[in-house]
């Protein structure tokens, strides 16, 4: 079941199970929305930052980014992807940008502040995305870091919108 007591989809369902197994909590997804929005927002509460990601989760395009990424991930660190896209994804190469891409279509479901959001957070990489970005662990987050980026961009996004909208 969902925050908002909705029953999950197959595909919401193995979204939120593939984020969990890959070492990312929503709690953790909610401290990026904080660390984008505290200066903007002085009443600002951490579940507010936590509804706001649980919100931009069950959108279907966020899932399916979600399951695309982590899958391409794994099927990287498992070796399983020709070459020379399998080094390519492994490594992270500083040129390759479908990953950033793909992250985008979830900033892009909340407008055009999402941009500024991910491409901050990007660069920083506070929290989740630092321990995400660190290549010794042995696993492939190639994609799974800047959808979490992206995932905080959104819902950070939503969160000033709504704000916006109050006010």
């Amino acid at each position: 079941m969902s925050e908002d007591g909705k029953v999950m989809d197959l595909t919401e369902e193995t979204a939120r199970k593939w984020l969990k197994e890959r070492g990312v909590k929503t709690e953790e997804i909610a401290e990026l929305v904080y660390y984008l929005q505290k200066d903007y927002h002085t009443d600002l509460k951490m579940e507010d930052c936590l509804h706001n990601v649980e919100r931009v989760i069950s959108k279907r395009e966020v899932q399916n980014a979600i399951l695309t990424g982590i899958q391409l991930d794994i099927l990287a660190e498992k070796g399983m992807l020709e070459e020379p896209l399998q080094s390519i994804i492994k490594t992270d190469e500083g040129l390759y940008g479908v990953d950033e891409i793909l992250a985008l279509s979830i900033v892009n479901v909340y407008g055009s502040i999402g941009f500024t959001n991910y491409g901050y957070i990007d660069k920083q990489k506070p929290g989740i995305l630092k321990k995400l970005n660190d290549k010794s662990t042995g696993y492939c987050h190639t994609f799974l870091d800047d959808i979490v980026g992206a995932i905080a961009a959104a819902a950070s996004s939503r969160l000033a919108h709504r704000a916006e909208n109050v006010e």
